[in-house]
């Protein structure tokens, strides 16, 4: 029987885990990235991973750092026949990429060569892109540069987020892995080279992707806020203070005010101006120092003195 090293750690690789685990694939041990303070309270949180592993009675290993390190010599020994790698955060180092006799893939979510990185599906929704999807590719030193083995598509709706896309390509990696693996470990997979002319980049999102920038218009602004949605969140300046977005929608309203403009205020949401003559409706915020509430409930208390006029930053 193939044996499988499995290294991922967010929510999104765990139903992956979990598929492989189903098919009876047998797991030698899980790698992924060791626990992590969460919350203001700072409470060691194991990675979601973790908790399926563990859940699954699997062996688990969790390097800070693998290349050079004793867990790294420890993944070797057990001399799997395959590793398969789903959003596990390092790139693996040489030695370990020529140790399986099958190699080393990952289940990728872009359709490459666009969108190589750590965001992908971020950035997918942020540049309104139309469609995404998942690839299966082999590993190489240099990131997600690997050939590809198969890839599926699947359409970006225009209410899709990020957290929902996460969810929607978590069960197209399982499904294309699954379909996949057969080909895989008999040989008989194809192994196309990326086309570097097309290649794009999805790094971790920066603090200043984080920040509207008013002067874009309604459409850019929505595609950012639901990009950033439900983490790390889309956020503006109100009164000295960071002003989060966690949901809005493009409004209705024409004007010609300056950009980040109170323009409208309605019952459950307001507008503010954007570019281009254009509109944002903000429908679930967070002021600075306060906790996440409808607009509905900002415009009862804390935002009940928000006047058409008021300026965002």
């Amino acid at each position: 029987m193939t044996s499988i090293i499995f290294m991922g750690t967010p929510d999104f690789s765990a139903p992956i885990l979990r598929m492989l685990h189903d098919e009876g694939y047998a797991i030698k041990a899980v790698v992924t990235q060791p626990d992590r303070p969460v919350g203001r309270k700072r409470v060691l949180t194991p990675p979601p991973v973790k908790a399926a592993a563990l859940e699954l009675g699997l062996p688990v290993i969790q390097p800070e750092k693998l290349r050079g390190s004793e867990e790294l010599q420890q993944i070797l020994a057990l001399q799997p026949d395959l590793v398969v790698t789903a959003a596990f955060g390092q790139i693996l180092p040489r030695e370990l990429l020529d140790a399986p006799s099958l190699g080393c893939i990952n289940v990728h979510a872009s359709l490459l060569p666009k969108y190589r990185g750590g965001a992908p599906i971020h950035q997918a929704v942020i540049d309104g892109e139309k469609e995404t999807g998942v690839t299966i590719m082999y590993m190489a030193e240099k990131l997600d540069a690997g050939d590809i083995i198969s890839q599926k598509a699947i359409p970006i709706e225009e209410s899709d987020h990020t957290g929902k896309l996460f969810e929607k390509l978590s069960m197209v990696g399982c499904e294309l892995l699954k379909e996949t693996l057969p080909s895989i470990i008999n040989g008989t997979n194809s192994r196309t080279v990326q086309d570097e002319a097309q290649v794009t980049f999805a790094g971790n999102i920066s603090r200043e992707q984080e920040r509207i920038d008013w002067t874009q218009d309604a459409t850019a602004l929505y595609n950012q806020v639901r990009g950033l949605h439900p983490w790390p969140v889309a956020y503006t300046t109100f009164e000295d203070g960071n002003f989060k977005i966690w949901w809005a929608t493009i409004g209705t309203n024409k004007h010609e005010a300056m950009p980040g403009t109170v323009i409208a205020i309605a019952k459950d949401h307001f507008e503010v101006a954007a570019g281009n003559g254009t509109a944002l409706a903000l429908y679930d915020v967070q002021p600075a120092g306060k906790k996440r509430m409808t607009a509905e409930e900002y415009l009862r208390g804390t935002g009940s003195k928000l006047q058409i006029g008021d300026q965002f930053q």
